[in-house]
């Protein structure tokens, strides 16, 4: 299904739903972090996706992860609350939602960097070459707070 990301757009469709979501910042040993470039719209970004009925949502962070990635993981933390009502995803089905992601802190276990259906890249980028990869400015800034090791979560 297509995807459109409109990010305070004046010209963007009203939402018309709310979907619970994840993203996953996971730093390897080198304090590199994991990216995956996103089939639907070609950016890099960090995994994620929409919680399903009966999981947990750290539940969700961990299998989104290794769907998307090819890599396990333990959440360690939350990174964030992200729910910009100026951040909307239009799909082609006719759904347009509102953002709403928590955006947690994970711990690589193990796995290789591996494309999915919707990741047709996946590697790890350090933080002085992510300025260069096309990356979503509401996905920058939870890479950016990541990388910021904050006391206590980004709500917003």
């Amino acid at each position: 299904m297509a995807r459109t990301e409109y990010y305070d757009d004046p010209q963007a469709p009203k939402a018309n739903s709310i979907v619970p979501a994840v993203t996953v910042f996971v730093l390897d040993a080198h304090d590199r972090v994991l990216l995956i470039r996103r089939t639907d719209n070609g950016l890099w970004a960090i995994p994620g996706g929409a919680q399903d009925f009966g999981e947990y949502i750290a539940e969700t962070a961990v299998r989104e992860t290794k769907e998307e990635s090819g890599i396990n993981v333990e959440i360690t933390g939350v990174v964030g609350v992200y729910t910009d009502p100026k951040h909307v995803m239009a799909y082609s089905n006719g759904e347009v939602r509102q953002q709403f992601s928590i955006c947690f802190r994970a711990h690589y276990i193990s796995g290789d960097p591996t494309p999915s259906s919707e990741s047709s890249e996946v590697c790890w980028v350090t933080k002085d070459d992510l300025e260069s990869l096309p990356i979503h400015p509401s996905m920058r800034l939870r890479i950016e707070h990541g990388y910021e090791r904050r006391p206590q979560p980004y709500i917003g």
